[in-house]
């Protein structure tokens, strides 16, 4: 295994009930992250029950090479629909609990892997991120 420094400034150091924290960044809202654009998006903000189809549309953007899904305190699966457009891109996400799916994040792009990764987050008011953050 080859580890890659520069990706270490992008790994996400706490993972709580309150939230994570990524690129030295607090993040209290569900977010995505993609290793290889090291941006931070906001995503599936209204919880597990409202996902969409297009939420898991937007993690095959760019091509990843792996694709995680955080589902929150446990473990949940999204229905077989929600995951149509990332069959359909030739990719099978990986689901697991969402301090599970950092642990994973943090491995796989220290590899310089092409990750991408939605983690189901708390709602806390005032700290979403409104745009990428960087």
């Amino acid at each position: 295994m080859q580890l890659h420094a520069e990706h270490f400034a992008h790994a996400i150091t706490a993972c709580g009930p309150d939230g994570i924290t990524w690129a030295g960044q607090r993040i209290t809202r569900s977010v995505l992250l993609r290793s290889w654009s090291r941006e931070a998006l906001p995503w599936g903000n209204a919880g597990f029950e409202a996902l969409r189809a297009d939420d898991f549309a937007q993690l095959a953007e760019g091509q990843p090479d792996v694709v995680l899904f955080g589902s929150g305190a446990r473990l949940r699966f999204p229905a077989p629909v929600l995951l149509a457009p990332l069959l359909r891109a030739g990719l099978s996400p990986e689901s697991m609990d969402t301090a599970a799916a950092c642990r994973t994040w943090n491995v796989l792009a220290s590899e310089g892997r092409r990750v991408a990764v939605a983690l189901l987050l708390p709602t806390i008011a005032g700290t979403v991120p409104g745009k990428a953050l960087k």
